[in-house]
């Protein structure tokens, strides 16, 4: 009952981002359309694992078939790629707007916006297709028990026969740039918005600058710390319980608190809302 009022819960607060965003003039602006791809993004991947998942619990049939499998890895992949890009893409956003907002209108335009999204869309899935392609290459005779409940990277080579040693060498050559490189943009960006923040004069103003990043600077932390907890920190040092755990909070509580984070304290999303009511 939890997992199917997070899941519900989840799609209503995304949906509910989309069709604001689409509907009303006031939230036209490039940071507004990187947030719908987020929430389409986050409405992809808790549908990719949560509905296996009550299957799994409510019928005990805890079974998957291997294309079945793949195809769950494949869309997980994909997602979680698109997001690092999305967050980074929307914290050059906040950059601009700050640090630099007299040419914040010239640079992101709408076509500029619709070309870093369709980017990042395609190396998602160009970095998560040649992975997958070295996946379908192993072999698998032993053992078909998932000790995880999704198909992730390490569980799913743990069920093969032949050497994984390429498999996580190319992961390595795809995965580490891609996640320090959007790692680092973003650290890079909150270094001159923190720096231009504290030379604003007034208090007023400065929390005005540090409103609008607040939120996103929050769904990053929660959202890269546990990524770094589970894929750069040695698992060994890991419980297999806590592994889990931390995965369960960016796979299923990440994308529900994404909408609450963004529009609780946000002026134009109430506002919207409520005219969203009326025509209602």
């Amino acid at each position: 009952m939890l997992f199917l009022i997070i899941y519900c819960a989840t799609l209503c607060g995304n949906f509910l981002i989309v069709i604001l965003v689409s509907c009303s003039k006031n939230l036209h602006s490039p940071m507004y359309f990187f947030l719908t791809q987020l929430s389409i993004s986050d409405i992809l991947l808790i549908s990719n694992i949560v509905p296996n998942l009550l299957v799994v619990i409510l019928y005990h049939t805890n079974t998957i078939s291997f294309t079945g499998c793949l195809f769950q890895f494949y869309l997980f992949g994909l997602l979680e790629i698109l997001e690092c890009l999305l967050l980074t893409v929307m914290s050059y956003d906040r950059y601009l707007a700050i640090c630099n907002p007299l040419h914040y209108n010239v640079i992101m335009s709408g076509w500029f916006c619709v070309k870093l999204i369709i980017m990042s869309w395609l190396l998602s899935f160009v970095v998560v297709i040649i992975q997958l392609s070295q996946i379908c290459q192993l072999h698998f005779c032993g053992p078909n028990i998932i000790d995880h409940f999704f198909c992730d990277f390490d569980p799913l080579l743990k069920l093969s026969c032949s050497s994984v040693f390429t498999v996580r060498l190319i992961a390595s050559i795809f995965g580490v740039p891609l996640f320090l490189g959007t790692f680092l943009v973003i650290a890079i960006s909150y270094s001159y918005i923190v720096y231009t923040i504290v030379r604003i004069p007034s208090n007023t103003g400065r929390q005005k600058a540090f409103s609008t990043c607040s939120s996103h600077l929050t769904v990053v932390s929660l959202f890269y710390g546990t990524i770094i907890i589970v894929y750069v920190f040695p698992t060994r040092g890991q419980s297999l319980i806590m592994s889990k755990v931390l995965s369960l909070i960016y796979t299923v509580v990440t994308p529900l608190l994404n909408p609450i984070i963004y529009t609780l304290r946000n002026k134009d999303f109430k506002k919207a809302f409520r005219k969203f009511k009326c025509i209602v």
